[in-house]
């Protein structure tokens, strides 16, 4: 059977995501960072095949998110956790404490997000202690090497 293909939107607003899972979409505004993932250990930097991004603030962001899609960041992404945790030995976070922390998350308008919403939230606060990112896009659901689509990105949202 052929699978539907996963895409990206790009217009001069916001940046879109789709895939056979649903999606998700965010302003170029909101975009505070997009970069290369690197992992540091020991003051060495190895660069990992993910496009990190940093947002602005999370609410319109996990507001928006298609359950189905967060549920798949979780789970695809917390390999970059573990690698992270591992990297840094005397970190003072647990490992299960950050997987599956489902504690209520309150975003900068005040809105409580409890659940799936809460975990991906919080989950996006680990990302960026770790990474200086709050979510990342795996180099297998783009058409062109990582350096490429982060130059893609940028170019779109400085015009915007």
């Amino acid at each position: 059977m052929n699978r539907p293909s996963i895409s990206f939107t790009l217009t001069f607003m916001h940046c879109q995501y789709h895939s056979r899972y649903g999606g998700w979409t965010t302003t170029w505004h909101n975009i505070a960072d997009i970069g290369h993932v690197a992992l540091s250990t020991q003051g060495w930097y190895t660069s990992l095949p993910w496009v990190g991004i940093r947002l602005t603030n999370y609410d319109d962001f996990i507001s928006t998110i298609c359950p189905r899609v967060a549920s798949r960041i979780l789970l695809e992404q917390r390999v970059l956790l573990v690698m992270a945790l591992k990297s840094q030995p005397d970190s003072p976070y647990l490992l299960e404490d950050m997987l599956f922390d489902d504690s209520p998350f309150i975003t900068t308008n005040g809105e409580q997000f409890r659940g799936l919403q809460a975990m991906l939230a919080n989950r996006m606060r680990y990302n960026r202690i770790f990474f200086g990112f709050d979510f990342f896009i795996a180099d297998d659901v783009i058409d062109r090497p990582v350096a490429d689509f982060i130059g893609l990105l940028r170019r779109y949202k400085a015009a915007a």
